[in-house]
C-alpha cells in the first residue's frame, strides 16, 4: 500500500481521481474522518470523505457531492460512495469488483444513470491506494 507524506496529499489524490472520472467538474475534498488529524504511519485506513463538486468556473454543485468512505475489511480494500443529497439512489460497494445496493434494503440494484462514471471512480481509487 503506498504511503503519503501527509493527509494533504491523500485528499489532493482523491481530489485528482474525482476529477478524472467525473469530467467536466472541479473537486475539492473534505476529510470526515474521527480522530484524523495526521496518517497513521502504516495506512490510511477507515477513511470518510465528501467529495464537494464545482463546476470550472467555481461554482458549487452540491446535488453533485459523495460521499466516500474508504475501509480495509481483512486483506482488501474496499470503497462506497453514495450521493449526499439522494440518499434514495444506489449506493456503490467496490472492493475486487462493484456492486450497486438500494440504499433502503442493501440488496442488490442496478446501476443508477452515470453508475459508469462512479465505478470507474472506484477503480481509479482502489488502484491509487492498494
Amino acid at each position: 500500500m503506498p504511503t503519503f507524506d501527509s493527509l494533504k496529499d491523500l485528499l489532493t489524490e482523491v481530489a485528482k481521481a474525482c476529477d478524472y472520472s467525473l469530467k467536466p467538474w472541479k473537486h475539492s475534498v473534505v476529510d470526515n474522518s474521527k480522530n484524523l488529524s495526521t496518517l497513521p504511519k502504516n495506512n490510511f485506513i477507515d477513511l470518510s470523505l465528501t467529495i464537494e463538486c464545482r463546476s470550472k468556473e467555481g461554482k458549487r454543485f452540491p446535488e453533485n457531492d459523495l460521499e466516500v468512505e474508504i475501509y480495509k475489511s481483512g486483506v482488501d480494500l474496499c470503497i462506497t460512495l453514495s450521493w449526499i443529497s439522494f440518499p434514495e439512489k444506489p449506493i456503490l460497494w467496490h472492493g475486487k469488483h462493484s456492486v450497486w445496493m438500494d440504499s433502503s434494503s442493501g440488496s442488490r440494484s442496478l446501476p443508477p444513470d452515470g453508475g459508469a462514471s462512479l465505478e470507474a471512480l472506484a477503480r481509479r481509487l482502489r488502484a491509487s491506494f492498494v
